[in-house]
Parts: structure tokens; sequence; C-alpha cells
């Protein structure tokens, strides 16, 4: 059974500014969303968090072409297109932070001082290739050779854009100093980073030797002042990466915020694209180290969301708006096909045809079909009542068994962070349902007046149906909320077992809940079958 926890928090990565959301943002903020939901469904105390990152030179320049400061570009984004598509994907955040908050600013100023103030921030100069796009001095290795238009230039590996060499009188960090204490951490912790890929990456970069790491910038004026020299700002990625801990409540003086941090921190999982992966796996835990505050328990790298072959991007314009997506299938298909066709740490490529055939196949002919033949032989046998069940077979208890299965087996891909696992483990249900319909032929057995009453087989096999269905909504309510709800609400579960938010997701499993005589009605159909439209 999974591991029991008090209290779980949980990050995405804060999302740059410079542009609208694309699926490629979306993608880390459903699986966000279906994890502290999951651990919701085990009635724990979550935090679940996201926000945007606002400064540095990227959303400076971003601003400028728009003819506006950057703070009103960032106004607009948020207020236009990042908190929108939160509802879009029916996401359910506790909290949005803006690295522009002021409650953010100064708990930043806090810390950059506190680590000046003991010695480990000196102040130097550094010359090397950067990356606008990524906000990054880049190493020799990390550069491409630029062909076409870029003949004879070097290129970001990440953005294939021609990186800017900068001089710049910058204060450091000694990152360096920090080399054996990480390699250590990814030793005695080896769940700090996953997967094993990912984790393997980094202890790779860190044994070639760490550089200390430039946390100041002097040629533009777009961030978070350094308290003791308000010439230079902060390194965007220095600012950013303490979001974490100030969203939660660390620097702040508010009695309520410091509770929520000791409540909170550390057992917190950051899942990240695997681009940014060196910032929070080497970068993020030596800063901590400094400020001697404890670690979080996990970085998850996720994998890159390809079209067309290549990673989803605004730059390369192969960036798609969820809204495209959404406005056809729903959210909850948009959140299923997501977590499920994509092995949650790999990389997988999105297709509208795809999409369409798992929609008709899983959702539509699979789960949607069997909850509307359910409710519509209850009604059409019982009158819209569940029967009272006879003596049970090894065909029914099979049944409860795959639930109780479903049940352990997606507890542990949660404990996992793998919501693919999670959502496979609980279609051996809706596959098992089916199956039992299909060899069972309750609309056979109606036609024997001996065993199509209360207490006779078309009664138990009914029954059966209905109580695997309840434990589907329970198991599926963090990944597809409304139709879990909507199944929820036709099963009549609420008025005997309450709300569907409060039923602990491990006795989901426990067939014999709902009671004879609740009523059964029918709904809408959850999934209806779609046309294909005509262009895209």
């Amino acid at each position: 059974m999974a591991t029991a926890h008090s209290s779980f928090y949980l990050t995405t990565p804060i999302y740059y500014v410079n542009d609208a959301p694309h699926i490629g943002h979306a993608y880390t903020t459903v699986a966000a969303d279906v994890m502290t939901r999951w651990h919701r469904q085990r009635q724990e105390d979550v935090w679940f968090l996201t926000g945007t990152d606002e400064h540095g030179q990227k959303v400076m320049r971003t601003a400028e072409a728009n003819g506006v400061t950057p703070q009103q570009w960032a106004d607009r984004l948020v207020k236009e297109a990042w908190l929108p598509v939160l509802d879009t994907l029916d996401a359910r955040n506790d909290d949005f932070i803006r690295t522009t908050d002021t409650r953010h600013e100064t708990a930043v100023q806090r810390f950059i001082s506190q680590l000046h103030d003991q010695g480990d921030i000196y102040e130097g100069s550094y010359e090397g290739p950067y990356c606008v796009g990524c906000e990054e001095y880049k190493l020799p290795a990390d550069l491409i050779d630029g062909t076409g238009e870029y003949e004879g230039e070097k290129l970001c590996s990440i953005h294939s854009r021609p990186v800017e060499m900068l001089a710049e009188q910058n204060y450091f960090f000694n990152l360096s100093t920090y080399g054996e204490r990480l390699l250590a951490l990814y030793e005695e912790h080896p769940e700090f980073v996953q997967p094993a890929s990912a984790r393997n990456e980094v202890i790779g970069f860190v044994k070639q030797g760490l550089q200390d790491l430039s946390i100041s910038r002097s040629t533009f004026d777009w961030g978070v002042p350094v308290p003791w020299d308000t010439k230079h700002v902060m390194y965007v990625w220095f600012d950013a990466l303490l979001n974490y801990v100030t969203a939660l409540g660390w620097g702040d003086d508010n009695a309520e915020a410091q509770a929520r941090f000791e409540k909170f921190w550390p057992a917190s999982v950051h899942l990240v694209g695997k681009d940014i992966l060196r910032f929070h796996a080497v970068i993020w835990p030596a800063m901590l180290m400094a400020a001697k505050l404890p670690l979080p328990t996990t970085v998850f790298a996720h994998g890159w969301l390809l079209v067309g072959g290549e990673k989803m991007s605004k730059t390369k314009l192969t960036g798609i708006a969820p809204s495209t997506i959404i406005d056809h299938f729903g959210s909850d298909a948009f959140r299923y096909y997501f977590m499920r066709a994509i092995q949650f740490g790999q990389d997988g490529s999105f297709s509208w045809e795809d999409m369409s055939a798992q929609y008709n196949a899983a959702l539509a002919n699979g789960w949607g079909n069997l909850a509307s033949r359910l409710a519509a032989m209850v009604n059409k046998y019982y009158d819209g009542q569940l029967p009272q069940a006879g003596e049970l077979t090894d065909a029914d208890r099979h049944v409860e068994q795959v639930a109780l299965q479903a049940v352990t087996d997606a507890e542990a891909a949660i404990d996992a962070i793998s919501p693919t696992r999670a959502i496979d483990a609980t279609w051996t249900l809706v596959d098992a349902l089916n199956m039992y319909i299909t060899e069972q032929e309750p609309w056979k057995v109606a036609k024997d007046p001996e065993q199509s009453g209360q207490g006779g087989r078309l009664a138990t096999i009914l029954v059966t149906a209905a109580e695997g269905l309840r434990a589907l909504a329970v198991l599926l309510n963090p990944v597809m909320p409304q139709a879990s709800a909507a199944l929820w609400d036709s099963l009549g579960a609420q008025a005997h077992l309450g709300a569907l938010d409060a039923q602990p997701v491990a006795d989901a499993g426990r067939f014999g809940q709902l009671p004879v005589g609740t009523v059964i009605t029918k709904g809408a159909v959850l999934f209806p079958r779609l046309e294909e439209p005509e262009a895209k």
C-alpha cells in the first residue's frame, strides 16, 4: 500500500512570460495537477504551486519589441494567458507565484544577503557565450555549429539560435565548493533526481567539476536589485529557483506564512522539463545547502513533447495552444491523453490522429460506453434503482480482485511519480468490466424471469458493474475530474457515500459500498463520439 504522508508539496517550474503557454507547458501543469489531486484523494494536506518567471533579459527584450515596459508585459501575459490556461486545463493549484510579487522579491533579497554575509558570494569578472533564450552562460559542449544563415556562428543546442559573447563584472556564488556534497547527495538519496537517466546525466555533469556561478547582471536593470550593490540585478535563475520556498513563506515574517513553510517544506517534488534539469538538480540544492535549508525530496525531469519530431517551442513556431485541442476534445480527454499516451519521464510525440484514435477507443467506446450501458440496464430492468445482489460467482469476485489490484498498483505508480502507470493500472478495471459485461450477457439473463428479480443473477451482474464504476470514479477523479463527477452523480453515490473528493483512494476497490435502492440515472454521455473537424 502507498506510503502515508502528512503533507505533500508539488511544484511546476515557473514559466517564462515572454510568450503565451503552449501544450508543452500544459503537459507539466496537468501532470502536477493529476499528482496533487491524487494525493488529495488520499485525504492528505496538499499544496500545489505554479507561477511565472518574469525577470531577465529575454522578458525585457520581448517587452521592448512590443513597445511596453517589462512589468506591463508580464501583467498582461499573466492576466490574459497564464491564469486563464489553468482554468482551461482544469488545474486546481493552491498558489500562483509571480517573481515580481513583493513577497518573493523581499525574501530573495534576504536569501542573497545571508549568503553574502557568510562569504558564499564574491565579486569577480566573467566572459563567455550567453544564450538569452536559456538565460545561461554556455559551456563549449552546450554549443553546436551554425549552418545556413548562421554559418560560422556558435548556436545554443536547445534554441538553435546564436549565442552572444558577454563580458561582465559580476557577483559569483561559490558553486564549485559544493561538488562533493552534491555527489554524496545523489549517492545517499537516489530519489533526489529522477528518473535514473536524469540522475546519471547530473552525476556525470558534476563529476566534470563545477564552475562558480555568476549570479548578478549589470548590463540591464530588469530584475531583483542586489541589496548591497543596486547597480546589479540578480541573475534570473538565482531569483527564480527561490520561488519554491518564497511562495511557501520562507523569508516572510508573517506567522501564517511561516507555519505553511514549516508544514510543507521539505516534503516536496519539483516537476521540471529535462532542459532545465541542471538548474534544479545542481544549482538549487547547492543554494539550499549554503543557506542551511533542508533539501526537497525529489526533482523529477520529464521528457519533451515533440511535434513533427521537434521539441515544442515558440521560437521554432511548433507551439500549439492548449485551447486548440481542448475546444475539440474537452479538458478531461486532454488530461487523459497526455498523461497516458506519453510515458511520463520520456519524450513523446503528439498527433491529432493518435489523440482521436485514443479518445474513441478508450474514452468513448471504453469507459464512457460502459457507464452508459450500466445506467441504461438498471433503468430498464429495475426502474433505475440498484437491486439486491445474489450469490457471487468467480466471475464477480474476479472483478473485485481486479479493482483491488488496480488500487494497489496505481498507488505505487503515483509514489513512483508515474501518472502514466497509474492510469494503466486503473484501466485494467475498465477492460475487465467491459469483458465481464460481454461474457455475462445481462441482456440475455434478463429474459429469464427466475434470474431477473431481486437477488437473481441479473441483479448481481449489474451491482458488480456499478461497484466497478464507483471504484473508477474515485480512481479517475484526479485524471478526469469532470467525467468522474458526472459518473458519481449518475451512480447516485453522493447521497450515500458523500462527496467524490472525500472518498479515500485506498478504499476504492472494496465492493459493497453502494446500498440497495441507490438511484442510478442516465446522465449525458461521458465522452460523445466526435466528428473530425474539417480543418485544424
